[in-house]
């Protein structure tokens, strides 16, 4: 382990170089995100800010951190789950100056120390992907939050549990719900989840899909995603749901819909999309087929009981990278793959970059609109969600269908009046 006080802690700068070329690749693929740098790098918007992240350490989030640095901000950073940090990514970007603490099989310790070192100097807004370092500056640093402006959040477990936290007026500042803009989740969620679950999924087993019951737990934008990606590959999709409109759009999709009771018995592969806990229970496990295959794309590792799984199994081995198999009493063998953590990050890669181009633009845009609020006075300091504009999601989208060489019409002036025109009849 590398580690240089109020520096960084990253595995081995010695991956530096291999790091960096696999950051130049994800800047190829990430056009929109590279015009905001080229743009912003000249008037350093964020020069005198420090921003402090808590996301993913991957080749796409570096991107991010990049750009943020080279439009003026100080920058620290810790990866947002245990297994989802590239250690070749986090060591160049130690070698570039990041205040970073993030390695690959961090325990739960070493997880919360990583995130409260870049606390340790007080940030002017926060930028999260599951709302750990918020809440660690709420439970543990309450006196932090008088000097950060305002925050960011990446996914819908994080802006589901801040809505909660805001509703019961315990948060301390503004937080933008980055995930609610629709050139994240309609794109992001749904096709980057899709294609990098799958792509973890066969990392870790090198199973063939077609032909598979494929169950997919939690049929949003994740999990429709997924099963769309399933389905692609000739699997057979099976979803389980507690939300009747979910449910019937799954089934009008053209996908299997029944009960995690009566799925377990039939499924080949399971996936739980859902950030809810306790999704795949024991009483599951004790009636899966043999060799059934176990994943999770949710935030949390809480969607499968492992505890219920550990105790049911008379042994335990490594098969191969990320795939545990547990033998039951009943001679049953059930595979669980990244420890029930994200299989997309922990397995594979994340999201592909050309989706995350989008989500980070987000990003970048929503701390911009901090500090922009801030100089000129006009910044609320109520514990509030904020949603991105609508326009900002259609400029977004403008210039990556730019970048694909892709046009589309306008209006005419006509058609504008015509649009807004409520005394126009048949």
């Amino acid at each position: 382990m590398d580690h240089k006080e109020g520096v960084y802690k990253v595995r081995d700068l010695g991956l530096a170089d291999e790091g960096r070329l696999l950051i130049e690749w994800a800047e190829s693929r990430m056009p929109v995100l590279m015009k905001l740098r080229e743009e912003y790098a000249k008037t350093q918007p964020f020069k005198g800010y420090k921003i402090t992240g808590c996301l993913h350490v991957t080749k796409e989030t570096a991107v991010l951190i990049e750009t943020l640095q080279a439009c003026g901000a100080e920058v620290a950073w810790s990866g947002c789950n245990p297994l989802s940090t590239n250690d070749a990514v986090a060591a160049a970007l130690a070698d570039n100056g990041i205040q970073i603490y993030a390695w690959y099989g961090q325990n739960v310790d070493d997880f919360y120390w990583c995130i409260d070192r870049t606390i340790d100097k007080t940030p002017h807004t926060t930028l999260d992907d599951g709302a750990d370092l918020i809440f660690r500056v709420h439970s543990t640093f309450p006196e932090k939050a008088e000097g950060i402006l305002g925050g960011s959040e990446e996914t819908t477990t994080g802006v589901h549990r801040l809505r909660a936290m805001a509703d019961d007026g315990k948060m301390l500042y503004p937080v933008y719900a980055v995930n609610d803009a629709e050139t994240k989740w309609d794109f992001d969620n749904v096709y980057g989840t899709g294609q990098s679950t799958l792509d973890g999924i066969l990392r870790a087993s090198s199973v063939l899909l077609a032909g598979k019951n494929f169950v997919v737990a939690g049929y949003g934008h994740c999990g429709r995603g997924v099963a769309m990606r399933a389905k692609g590959m000739g699997s057979n999709v099976i979803a389980t749901e507690i939300k009747p409109t979910a449910a019937l759009k799954a089934t009008l999709e053209g996908n299997r819909v029944m009960t995690m009771d009566e799925a377990c018995e039939v499924g080949d592969i399971f996936v739980t999309a859902t950030g809810m806990k306790d999704v795949i229970c024991g009483e599951h496990f004790l009636k899966m087929k043999d060799g059934a295959i176990v994943c999770n794309t949710g935030h949390y590792d809480v969607e499968i009981d492992l505890v219920a799984l550990n105790e049911l199994a008379v042994s335990k081995r490594t098969i191969r990278t990320d795939n545990v198999e547990y033998t039951l009493e009943n001679g049953r063998r059930i595979y669980v793959l990244a420890d029930g953590r994200l299989v997309n990050l922990a397995a594979a890669e994340g999201h592909p970059s050309e989706v995350m181009d989008m989500s980070f633009a987000n990003q970048f845009q929503a701390h911009l609109r901090l500090i922009q609020a801030h100089e000129a006075g006009e910044l609320t300091r109520d514990g509030v969600v904020l949603d991105l504009p609508e326009e900002l999601d259609q400029e977004i989208a403008r210039i990556k269908l730019g970048t694909m060489g892709i046009e589309i019409d306008a209006l005419t002036d006509e058609q504008v009046t015509y649009a807004t025109d409520y005394s126009a009849g048949t």
